[in-house]
């Protein structure tokens, strides 16, 4: 492949004193890649050959009907699919930095550390609102009270929950409303500091104000942590990612920049979904 030499510069264009240069491109940190996936439950094959990468400390969003795959590659990312009898991948890869997260050597703990998870339903452990957050932190071997109280405190804090909560820690975490529930699971998710967050239609039983809550947490969260959320609202899609993946019968159809996916998609079935004529 021949590189074209840059074009020299204009000696006779004025030179305008104070002038930064243009910003360079900004340079995409791809944290995991899925390439050529196959996946099946049991004969059923519900992902066909998906590939796409998941770029460092951005929103991704996985659009899609009911059926389309979405949630099953979401599960993919973490090995979730491994609790599901008859669920395999019968070809390709999942690396996270390079490491194929379905290679025999691999720690799926570990994996599970790294990815963490929130589901579509609330599901707080019965127990304290500070067990719940240190529970994942005393599996990896945290004992020291000073250090779980200030990581119980950052966690509750990055999610938003901290000044609703702080004076009732050790009180039962059933106990709140839905809405803080689920930023609850997102603080537990949060709290053993992994690099992917995880996100299975999260506000689909939230009312609107809670709905607002957590993709304003969701906005606060991707400075740290890179998000893949799967939704069936367009307009939430629309609002908290910068990149959207559609599915259809288990095959990646389009993926972009979400601007492009709502205003100039590349593919006509794109176009028909993200405009309501089907789905």
């Amino acid at each position: 492949m021949v590189i074209a030499d840059p074009p020299l510069m204009d000696s006779s264009a004025p030179e305008l004193a104070g002038t930064p240069p243009p910003p360079a491109p900004a340079e995409r940190s791809v944290v995991a890649q899925i390439e050529h996936l196959d996946f099946f439950y049991g004969t059923t094959q519900a992902l066909k050959d998906v590939t796409l990468d998941l770029e460092s400390r951005k929103v991704t969003a996985f659009i899609g009907p009911s059926g389309c795959g979405k949630s099953t590659l979401l599960r993919c990312l973490n090995r979730m699919n491994d609790l599901i009898e008859g669920a395999r991948v019968a070809g390709g890869t999942v690396r996270i930095h390079g490491t194929n997260i379905y290679d025999r050597t691999v720690d799926v703990i570990e994996v599970r550390k790294r990815v963490g998870m929130v589901f579509q339903k609330s599901n707080p452990f019965p127990k304290s609102i500070y067990e719940n957050i240190t529970y994942g932190l005393r599996l990896h071997g945290r004992r020291d009270k000073s250090r779980l109280d200030a990581i119980v405190e950052q966690a509750l804090r990055g999610a938003a929950l901290w000044d609703e909560v702080k004076d009732r820690l050790h009180q039962s975490g059933l106990g709140l409303s839905g809405g803080q529930q689920q930023r609850l699971c997102i603080a537990r998710a949060i709290a053993v500091e992994p690099e992917i967050i995880l996100m299975d239609e999260p506000c689909s039983a939230l009312d609107p104000v809670a709905t607002a809550k957590i993709e304003e947490l969701i906005q606060e969260l991707r400075a740290r942590f890179t998000i893949v959320i799967v939704t069936h609202n367009m307009q939430q899609a629309a609002r908290v990612s910068d990149r959207t993946a559609f599915f259809y019968l288990g095959s990646l159809v389009e993926y972009a920049d979400t601007r492009d996916i709502f205003t100039n998609p590349a593919k006509p079935q794109t176009e028909a979904y993200v405009s309501g004529r089907f789905g």
